[in-house]
């Protein structure tokens, strides 16, 4: 039986990023998927990133297939922009999207030198299952959901990534390999992005349907889910098996 990890041991779990607001649609997904969240802090993946001890490669199959679906998360951004209904978002989720694909792969860039990764090496290694599920999913909600329950799919990259960041900051070990990637998403600058990506969320879901606002709590678990899925497959070097 695998053992539920005790959630009083995240920061996260009682000091998350989003204020815990009664009656928030943020409240309610991260309560709902506290446990979730807590299995993904304390995955093996994670747990060898704060100490140090992950090998280079599963580190650097992570960095690639990262790499590959900022590209599509830069493109689910994108089309949020597109749906939003106000200005302020519109330029929200574009400058998202720009980050996304701009600047963060000038971070991978930097990893690939580090690690020997070589663009050719980037351009013919495939996405992986677990890239490409959630990719797809991203880009499906995207193009087919109402507004709301696209920014439900699309929070979990942005608060999962800054509370595990955080976290891992807190308990990485010295001079640990991987300190460039933990201080970018345990950064304030990041944190910033996060809070207004939660506050923007919430304000679309106070305003949704019974209906939307369900299939917006469905959309951010299923993503959550893949979050664990995406980080699982680097860990297990996953490769298609036929």
């Amino acid at each position: 039986m695998t053992q539920i990890p005790d959630i009083a041991r995240s920061p996260a779990a009682t000091d998350p990023l989003s204020p815990m607001k009664p009656g928030a649609f943020s409240t309610k997904a991260w309560q709902d998927n506290l446990t979730l969240y807590e299995t993904i802090r304390t995955m093996p993946f994670n747990e060898e990133l704060a100490a140090g001890t992950l090998s280079k490669a599963r580190f650097t199959q992570y960095i690639v297939q990262d790499a590959h679906y900022l590209i599509g998360f830069g493109r689910a951004l994108a089309i949020a922009a597109a749906k939003a209904p106000h200005p302020d978002q519109i330029v929200q989720f574009s400058k998202g999207a720009e980050v996304a694909i701009v600047v963060e792969r000038s971070l991978h860039g930097s990893f690939f030198d580090d690690f020997g990764i070589t663009q050719d090496m980037f351009e013919t290694t495939p996405v992986s299952p677990g890239c490409s599920h959630y990719v797809s999913y991203l880009l499906a909600t995207a193009w087919s959901e109402p507004y709301e329950v696209v920014l439900a799919a699309l929070l979990p990259c942005f608060w999962i990534y800054a509370e595990i960041g955080r976290d891992i900051h807190a308990r990485a070990s010295e001079n640990n390999p991987y300190q460039a990637w933990i201080d970018t998403y345990a950064g304030e600058e990041f944190h910033d992005a996060v809070r207004a990506m939660i506050a923007t969320t919430d304000a679309a879901a106070a305003a949704a349907s019974a209906n939307n606002l369900a299939r917006m709590h469905f959309s951010y678990r299923r993503a959550t889910q893949l979050e664990y899925m995406f980080w699982d497959s680097a860990y297990r070097l996953e490769d298609w098996p036929v």
